[in-house]
């Protein structure tokens, strides 16, 4: 895919600055160097006022002594494989071992232990595989990560129509208030790489290839599922616009029976490819721990099987006891995990001790509201005929650009919807990088109030600190220059060199961008509740 190309300087300043906040995030969270680091403050002050959280967290033991190379390592990189990262990494190193291991879906994982065994084989007599998998989580996401903002950009410049808009959200992407669970080994980089990829692919008309992304990202992570609905409201908006033309079209259309027929197959084995990794994981599961008993328990290590003595983790055939889920009408492991362990459900959360959260949560909330509103307003009939009515603007070849757009409303209901799941369904903590990572409406919409409100973006000068006049911005959608051209420079270094004369939304947007992402370094680095 041309993900990078010599004739845009928008995209390669986007490649560039999203490399340096890669670089940046892991030199921040470094252990050995944060007494040197701007964060050492903080970090010294939340370590006084916040008492370390003994949180009942997966850790299982390392069944190897490391090196002087291992740990100097994980005084680099030990920052970056807390929480759910533990997950990843045994799986990549020991396979799904333990029943709610197969949470965490095997695509992620699998390319680790691929790369800690093939690029990083030359290392193999100094780094025990343990820290080689952290070497190739890390690497692979910085990678990923890079990849995901400029198929980000590249999705914003044929959605938005508008390459300005699209350029100041994927710099925006490289400082995402997720961005310490880009560079940890999550699975957050991998799946927005392929979920916004898959997206630009069918934008652009590219269906098979953009339904084997979205294949590939629904073997990274379980909410990839829902982007069938990107194909099926394609397939749908075409079959309808197409009755929609003129009755001298008519005639060179097919018969109406034909029509169906291609819209229907073509849905079918769409959404057949998207859910085919997850219906083989659970195929997998089901025939791992409700299969007949395979003496594992004597192949698994004692410290691991104390573990799950310890901890009440159940084993692949353990003890010959098949567990609740394996009984049921359709034995999904996943959701039986998310239930039994995690206590996943609707409005489970909804307690009183869990208001931190629900205030961590608060930012990314409103912001998706607020997003999802402006929309609707700006777009009421579009909305209500859910964008399936041909427009004039459509028939004279003149689309509205910029957030506002009709190409965005598909968009906005899927991250909608995923709000609405995330908040009332899931530990609400998780919904910041939940949508940072699977929805690129939050950064359109972010630099849509940059963009339309924050006046140091309005001319086209470096270094201009004093606002234009509202008569000579660039306003979205306003002219084709102002979506089509512009300078490469990049907005966000353009708006921290003359903070002063930031306006106050300006500032609240830059403010959740950049506070989360050192909020989140904090937090997750010295294993704080935060995931």
């Amino acid at each position: 895919m041309e993900l990078v190309s010599r004739r845009d300087p928008h995209l390669r300043e986007v490649v560039w600055f999203a490399a340096c906040c890669r670089a940046l995030t892991l030199l921040l969270q470094a252990r050995c160097l944060l007494d040197f680091s701007p964060l050492f403050f903080f970090q010294a002050l939340f370590n006084l006022l916040i008492p370390d959280h003994a949180a009942d967290a997966f850790h299982p033991p390392r069944l190897s002594e490391p090196g002087l190379w291992d740990l100097l390592l994980e005084r680099l990189l030990g920052g970056l494989s807390r929480w759910d990262a533990e997950h990843f990494l045994f799986i990549a190193e020991r396979g799904y071992l333990y029943e709610h291991n197969c949470a965490f879906f095997p695509l992620y994982p699998l390319s680790v232990r691929a790369a800690a065994e093939g690029a990083l084989w030359p290392l193999q007599r100094l780094l025990r595989l343990r820290s080689r998998l952290l070497l190739s989580a890390v690497l692979l996401n910085s990678l990923f990560s890079v990849l995901a903002a400029a198929a980000l950009y590249k999705l914003g410049c044929v959605v938005l129509q508008c390459r300005r808009v699209a350029f100041l959200a994927a710099v925006l992407f490289s400082v995402s208030p997720a961005n310490v669970f880009m560079a940890a080994a999550y699975s957050e980089s991998m799946f927005a790489f392929l979920a916004f990829s898959a997206m630009w692919q069918l934008e652009k008309g590219q269906s098979w290839l953009s339904g084997l992304l979205f294949s590939l990202a629904s073997g990274v992570r379980a909410n990839g599922l829902i982007n069938a609905g990107f194909f099926l409201y394609s397939r749908g908006k075409c079959f309808a616009l197409q009755l929609q033309v003129g009755s001298g079209s008519v005639r060179k259309l097919p018969p109406l029976w034909k029509q169906l027929l291609s819209v229907a197959s073509s849905a079918v084995l769409m959404c057949a490819g998207i859910f085919l990794p997850f219906a083989l994981f659970q195929y997998y599961a089901y025939v791992r721990f409700c299969g007949p008993g395979t003496g594992l328990e004597q192949a698994v290590p004692k410290p691991l099987l104390q573990l799950a003595l310890d901890k009440g983790y159940r084993l692949a055939a353990m003890d010959g006891v098949k567990p609740p889920w394996c009984s049921q009408r359709f034995p999904v492991v996943y959701s039986y995990i998310q239930d039994a362990y995690w206590n996943v459900g609707f409005l489970r959360y909804f307690e009183l001790r869990q208001i931190p959260n629900f205030l961590l949560a608060l930012p990314v909330t409103l912001l998706g509201s607020w997003a999802a509103w402006t929309y609707i307003i700006a777009n009421p009939r579009h909305c209500v005929t859910l964008g399936l009515e041909r427009r004039k603007s459509e028939e004279e070849g003149k689309p509205r650009a910029g957030f506002c757009c009709p190409a965005v409303f598909v968009y906005v209901v899927h991250a909608t919807v995923l709000l609405a799941f995330g908040f009332f369904c899931m530990h609400v903590q998780v919904l910041t990088r939940f949508l940072g990572s699977s929805s690129p409406v939050l950064y359109w919409f972010s630099a849509h109030l940059l963009q339309e409100y924050e006046p140091l973006l309005w001319s086209e000068g470096t270094g201009n600190q004093t606002a234009a006049p509202r008569s000579e911005k660039s306003l979205l959608g306003k002219s084709p220059g102002s979506c089509g051209k512009g300078t490469s420079e990049n907005p966000i270094v353009r708006l921290l060199l003359n903070r002063r004369f930031i306006t106050p939304l300006g500032k609240c947007v830059l403010g959740f961008f950049l506070s989360y992402w050192l909020l989140g370094l904090i937090l997750h680095c010295n294993f704080l509740p935060w995931t």
